[in-house]
């Protein structure tokens, strides 16, 4: 008789068991699903950035229908990153006041409205208005979708949802890559719109950011949204954990910039955070990927054309970003980016002693396969950890209370960080030649290694209060 309890006691735990992994992976699958209507701004994102790419060429050939000389194509480029510098305050101002939801669907609204506007401009003053726009919306983009889904993700799979958006955005960059070339110049456009429309339509029926609902004291709405996100499993302890945290957010001096540098653990997640903003251009992102074919070139190689060359270095980024999605939450960021940042110095290192070399006079023409090999290990490498990690952690580490104020930061310090780097670049390569500011970068990459390993905590499989706990050093 009591072998048949026990029996019965154990049949009934296996159901249950059954029952509970039944509803996290409909959790799961419903979380999934957000992170890749979210992709699809993010698509839209990567071919923003990508689009002068191939229209510089068109705009300023003979069978543009808007004539362009090459520096006014030049500049749009520059007016988007003045409109992304220009909407940092009303960012931050954005996703506290209005939402994290909100803030995505209003940026899509000024995205569509950019691509449009960019389709029938007929001056190119109206195209340097749409790209300034366009930073706007990016820059509310950039901040605000990360954020939603970092608070709406189970800790066990957070790195999948951030890894899964930034992955479609490479997919965004390579589209505008093959398409542009050969469709009309108005395709590209009707496709980034077509692509918004659908995320609006879609992102309307979804719930706002628990942490969200919970700061502006909606209580019983917030856990309606974090059930929505769980599927119907148990929420009540994940739930009391969020109302703890918001708490102990409330308990520091303000959410203004101030507070950042008040509190002890606000000041070294921003640390973390700026530290690796500055490790991604100053690891040669936007040189390679603005100048790649130009560096190639300059190797003189035999054995592969530069265009071939791109679109390979292309693929194996997206081929990249997507095995860092499925990895990041098994190995952990620091793994990553440790692995990451060591193995793209070597890359760098690699082109610095070839590019020495020949300058030094050396008859290289039976290796110069050398610099064609690095730069797609590179591609590889660099998008695995330092290319993807930094906006999972960015996403995770800051308070709620903070957390809008730091992301903004971070947006902003690695735009500078940017042109920097690409000004570093090419003041470094006319005045001492192309192998001295991959030597600088191998430094760059080398450092990134080492400050994770001696200051940036493991995030992998914690909540938000316990990565607080670890930064407060309790």
């Amino acid at each position: 008789m009591e072998n048949d309890k026990k029996r019965k006691s154990w049949s009934e735990l296996m159901m249950e068991n059954k029952e509970t992994e039944k509803n996290v992976s409909h959790g799961t699958i419903f979380q999934i699903y957000t992170s890749f209507i979210v992709g699809l701004l993010a698509i839209t994102d990567g071919m923003a950035y990508g689009w002068t790419s191939p229209m510089i060429p068109y705009l300023t050939s003979d069978e543009s229908h808007l004539k362009m000389s090459l520096h006014e194509a030049e500049w749009m480029e520059t007016w988007m990153m003045i409109g992304v510098i220009f909407a940092l305050p009303i960012t931050v101002q954005a996703v506290d006041r209005i939402g994290r939801r909100n803030t995505i669907l209003f940026s899509c609204i000024i995205l569509v409205a950019c691509w449009i506007g960019i389709t029938i401009a007929s001056r190119v003053e109206y195209i340097y208005a749409a790209r300034f726009l366009k930073g706007v919306g990016l820059n509310m983009a950039y901040v605000a979708a990360p954020m939603y889904l970092g608070e709406i993700a189970h800790k066990n799979i957070r790195g999948l949802m951030s890894g899964i958006v930034f992955t479609l955005m490479m997919v965004g960059t390579l589209l505008i890559y093959i398409l542009g070339p050969l469709v009309p110049y108005y395709v590209p456009s009707i496709i980034a719109s077509v692509l918004l429309s659908t995320q609006v339509f879609a992102f309307f029926f979804l719930p706002e950011s628990p942490y969200y609902l919970l700061n502006i004291k909606k209580y019983e709405e917030a856990k309606n949204a974090l059930q929505r996100f769980r599927g119907n499993s148990d929420i009540e302890e994940e739930f009391e954990e969020i109302v703890k945290t918001m708490e102990s957010d409330k308990q520091e001096k303000s959410s203004s910039l101030k507070a950042i540098f008040q509190v002890k653990h606000n000041r070294k997640s921003l640390i973390i955070v700026l530290v690796l903003d500055l490790s991604q251009p100053f690891a040669c992102q936007e040189i390679m990927l603005m100048n790649l074919h130009e560096i190639l070139n300059s190797a003189q190689s035999t054995y592969m054309s530069t265009t071939s060359a791109g679109i390979i270095f292309g693929c194996i980024m997206l081929v990249s970003a997507i095995v860092s999605s499925l990895i990041v939450d098994r190995f952990g960021r620091k793994f990553l980016l440790i692995t990451s940042s060591i193995s793209t110095g070597i890359c760098l290192v690699t082109l610095a002693i070839y590019f020495h070399m020949k300058r030094s006079g050396h008859n290289l023409d039976s290796l110069s396969w050398i610099p064609i090999v690095s730069v797609l290990v590179y591609a590889f490498v660099y998008k695995i950890g330092i290319g993807m990690v930094p906006i999972v952690i960015t996403s995770e580490i800051f308070t709620t209370k903070i957390k809008a104020l730091g992301m903004t930061i971070s947006d902003g310090v690695y735009v500078v960080g940017s042109i920097a780097s690409l000004q570093m670049f090419f003041a470094l390569k006319s005045t001492f030649g192309i192998h001295v500011p991959f030597y600088l970068f191998t430094c760059c990459a080398l450092v990134t290694s080492l400050f994770t390993i001696f200051l940036i905590p493991e995030t992998k499989g914690k909540t938000m209060e316990e990565i607080q706990t670890i930064l407060k050093g309790e």
